[in-house]
């Protein structure tokens, strides 16, 4: 891993399903976020493999291998810092105050982003089973540039 993470690859609501292009899309990350509804402890251990991980319990999240998980997170990557949780509306603090560049959440299983106060919010979508009409996507945000870049990657299911 570099000593300043600048890929971070960004995935959320597996719901203990991790597709093996999900792997391939996330490969040469220095770091993956997982922002919850991971459903199997075996995701995040395959995850482990590509890089360092942080992860957040999400609302499926309630086996006892879970409880490890935090609620909430903050992830590191050089100066830049970045707040994970798994359901924004569950956002209890003002980023922007609080010095974070980046929110990073999932739950809604739609991809987007947006800007709000000069913080950028990201949501991966859902890389495990299909639901509704919904993409399986994950996400790799680039710090190298400002503004940060911010890619989907559709998975082909």
């Amino acid at each position: 891993m570099r000593a300043k993470p600048v890929h971070i690859g960004l995935i959320s609501d597996t719901h203990g399903l991790l597709r093996p292009q999900a792997l391939a899309a996330l490969g040469g990350s220095d770091l993956i976020i997982h922002a919850g509804d991971v459903g199997k402890p075996e995701v995040l251990a395959a995850l482990r493999k590509l890089a360092p991980v942080v992860a957040v319990r999400g609302n499926v999240d309630t086996s006892p291998w879970a409880d490890a998980l935090p609620e909430t997170a903050v992830a590191e990557a050089g100066s830049v810092l970045l707040y994970v949780l798994h359901d924004v509306q569950a956002l209890d603090l003002d980023p922007a105050t609080a010095g974070f560049q980046v929110v990073v959440s999932g739950h809604s299983h739609q991809p987007g982003k947006f800007e709000r106060d000069g913080v950028l919010y990201i949501n991966p979508g859902s890389a495990g089973p299909r639901r509704f009409q919904l993409p399986v996507s994950v996400a790799r945000l680039n710090l190298e540039r400002t503004p940060f870049e911010v890619a989907f990657v559709e998975l082909a299911v």
